[in-house]
């Protein structure tokens, strides 16, 4: 299952992602779940926003950068035959869902979120433009991939894609 859509929102504040943060730690407390990431386009930035939050030690296991092609398979299990088909390639939604699913098994945590995607400034690829980002999120309710279309440049769009992350994850834990 996937979500597709174009995502003009404005770029979330460090206080908005903060309180974000916040809440998926807090929820993950109430619900004795743990949490991981599978990061490629925003190189750490959804573990960091999370790891900020005190107390995250709790809930967090932690994170996969996962950047290279190689990482994304020989670490977290994606498809080799996907990485290499030009209509699929490190940013399509079977690719974010086998990095979701990968995190959860390589970090041993109930919940994990993936993001993959082209923050640019280059980098884009026909039919998946500056801006692209797939979500994979694979908890208790099961795996799926959501699709986003971000502007802004590469900061913008990494923090835009961070605070869908822990929007995703905020999502899987209110259960």
């Amino acid at each position: 299952m996937h979500g597709c859509s174009q995502d003009n929102m404005a770029a979330p504040s460090m206080e908005a992602l903060e309180r974000a943060a916040a809440r998926t730690i807090e929820l993950a407390r109430e619900r004795g779940l743990t949490l991981g990431c599978a990061e490629s386009c925003t190189g750490g930035l959804v573990s960091a926003a999370l790891t900020r939050i005190p107390g995250s030690s709790a809930v967090v296991r932690g994170g996969v950068v996962s950047y290279a092609l190689d990482v994304k398979h020989a670490v977290l299990g994606v498809d080799q035959a996907i990485l290499d088909d030009p209509a699929q390639g490190a940013v399509c939604a079977q690719c974010a869902r086998q990095m979701a699913r990968g995190a959860t098994s390589v970090l041993g945590c109930d919940v994990a979120v993936s993001v993959t995607g082209i923050a640019g400034p280059k980098g884009a690829e026909p039919g998946k433009p500056v801006g692209t980002v797939w979500f994979g999120l694979c908890g208790p309710r099961g795996t799926r991939s959501v699709h986003r279309l971000f502007s802004g440049d590469r900061q913008e769009v990494r923090d835009k894609a961070v605070a869908v992350a822990l929007d995703l994850m905020c999502g899987e834990l209110g259960l």
